[in-house]
Order: C-alpha cells, then structure tokens, then sequence
C-alpha cells in the first residue's frame, strides 16, 4: 500500500531511511546508557552495603 510518489521516491524512501537509522542508533545509544548508569547504581549499592 504504497502511494505512487512519482519522482520524489528516491528522496522520501532515503529520508524514511535515514530516520530509521538514526532512531535505532538513539535507542542503542539510551540502552547502553541505561546499562552503564545501573551498574554504576549496583556497584555504589555494594559499596555502601545496600541491596536493591
């Protein structure tokens, strides 16, 4: 179900693209974020003798 976009294809279809990539490397980059901050939160959790 594709709309005919005649000769802007190219151009909408690489900019649908790009914005894809561009997504999954903001999510890659929050969940690696996400990994780092609670390791850190664990590591001073066990310094300080608290468990979470």
């Amino acid at each position: 179900m594709m709309p005919d976009l005649g000769k802007y294809a190219v151009t909408v279809l690489s900019s649908y693209g790009v914005t894809l990539v561009l997504l999954a490397g903001l999510v890659a980059l929050s969940w690696a974020r996400h990994q780092r901050v609670r390791r850190a939160l664990q590591q001073a959790e066990a310094r300080t003798g608290r468990e979470g």
